[in-house]
């Protein structure tokens, strides 16, 4: 048997090859809130919450007014952001709607809330929220039950009017 992973050990940060900087700068600070934190010339950015040094770093090193990646291609399907709290996911929503970006998913998985979309560059972006963890449903033996079941995105933006 393999040994597991410390419990405390997490995904760090995510690193996507972009076509245009400015192009992706603007989406992640403008619609979703991160703030630029560094620049390395006009080929590299790195974003952040809060005033950690980088949770998103963005660059055209190798992908300067490249395509997106076909369909049916490998690579990445989408990178999550973790909200702390159903009204924080509720405000960044509310952000995305106001701009008139297409969302192309909302799904309640049980354990979390997510809303799914794309970046001008058509990386899958998932936002989301968990549910406390004594509310994450369980089968009779304990086990994790997950799911995919349609989010209401008007339930979620009433948080909004608490």
């Amino acid at each position: 048997m393999s040994e597991t992973l410390h419990p405390q050990t997490m995904i760090g940060h995510v690193h996507l090859k972009v076509s245009d900087l400015e192009r992706a700068v603007k989406f992640y600070t403008e619609l979703l809130g991160f703030e630029v934190m560094t620049r390395w010339e006009d080929r590299a950015a790195f974003l952040s919450a809060g005033g950690y040094h980088h949770y998103l770093g963005l660059n055209t090193w190798e992908s300067l007014g490249g395509p997106p990646p076909a369909r049916g291609a490998t690579g990445l399907y989408h990178f999550a952001i973790l909200y702390p709290n159903r009204r924080e996911l509720a405000r960044a929503v509310r952000r995305i709607v106001d701009h008139g970006w297409t969302l192309s998913g909302m799904s309640d998985h049980g354990v979390s809330e997510a809303i799914y979309l794309d970046d001008p560059d058509g990386n899958g972006v998932e936002l989301y929220c968990d549910r406390p963890r004594d509310q994450w449903p369980r089968g009779p033996n304990g086990e994790l039950v997950m799911f995919s079941h349609t989010l209401d995105l008007d339930m979620l933006l009433i948080e909004l009017e608490e």
